[in-house]
Formats: C-alpha cells, structure tokens, sequence
C-alpha cells in the first residue's frame, strides 16, 4: 500500500510541502468567502433594485429559490419537469421552491386550455424585477472575473483553467469513503 492510499501511514516531508499547506489554506478560505457570497450578493441586489417591495424581498430568498426563479426567467411559460432537466435541479426541489415562489408573489401558475394537468410557470412582475437584478448581478461578477483574470498572460491562464478543471475533476473518496 502506498503511504498516498494509506493518510495515517507518515509521508516523507518535502520542499513543496509549505506550498501545498498554503494552497490548502487558500482553498479552505476561498470557500469561506464563497459560502459568505450569499449575503454580499443578497445586499448587492437590494442597492441595486429599485422597487422597495423587490428589496425587502431578496433577504427571504435562498440561491436555490434564485436559481429557479432564473430558470422561469430564462424559459418563461415552463413546467417544473422542464426547469429540473434543463438546469439540474431535482424535480422535488423545484416543486417546492415553485411553491414558495409563488407564495411569494413572485410566480404565478397557469395551465393550458388543452390540459389542466400540466402546470406551468410565468414570472409576475414583482418576480421579474428580482430576476433583472439578479441578472445584472451575474452580469457584473462575470464582468469583475473577467477583468480579474485579464492581468494574466495566455499561458497563465491555461494553467489556471487545466488546475480548475483537474480539481474539479478530483475524486476526494473512494466507495470505502477514503481518500484514494
């Protein structure tokens, strides 16, 4: 067994072992600050929303309830079925989440005269107004990102993008749950 399959078993220090502990650390704080988004990007949308309603609003929605309530947004007279296909969302998630929305007064649900069962989703207008800010709140991050990674050359870039994709990639467990 080699001491890489094995964390209890002591591996050998080496020099690139302080780069990889502050690597570790970056990612452990990368993900602090992500989980912490949520509420910047929360305070974001309601200084950049214009209807006071829309803003008191945005405090009660999850990223979960965002993301459905774009998919709406994006594909507007949807069924629930179509939104969990499209966009990965378990179709029990967007049953719920279509449910709080539309409590919500940020949905609304229609059928077609041609079948009553089929449920399908349209945005109200207090909805699209939190769907506008949202997009413009993706559309500048996206913005930032990109003038972000514009300090860095080609090559540079490649490298970043193939050690995301590999991370990305990264089984962390095995089917015994440890790491391989």
């Amino acid at each position: 067994m080699t001491s890489s399959s094995n964390p209890q078993q002591a591996v050998e220090p080496t020099q690139t072992d302080p780069l990889i502990n502050r690597i570790n650390d970056l990612i452990r704080e990368m993900g602090e600050r992500l989980a912490d988004g949520d509420d910047y990007e929360h305070q974001w949308m309601a200084e950049h929303c214009d209807n006071p309603e829309a803003a008191a609003l945005l405090s009660d929605l999850t990223v979960g309830m965002l993301h459905v309530l774009d998919a709406i947004g994006r594909l507007e007279l949807v069924n629930g079925i179509t939104i969990s296909k499209q966009f990965g969302i378990p179709k029990g998630s967007v049953s719920k989440v279509t449910r709080k929305l539309a409590a919500k007064n940020l949905i609304v649900t229609e059928t077609l005269p041609n079948n009553k069962k089929e449920i399908l989703f349209r945005m109200t207008p207090l909805g699209k107004e939190i769907f506008n800010v949202h997009r413009m709140m993706h559309v500048e991050m996206e913005l930032r990102m990109s003038q972000f990674l514009r300090r860095y050359s080609p090559d540079e870039l490649k490298f970043i993008a193939s050690i995301i994709q590999d991370f990305g990639q990264m089984r962390w467990f095995n089917d015994q749950g440890l790491l391989d």
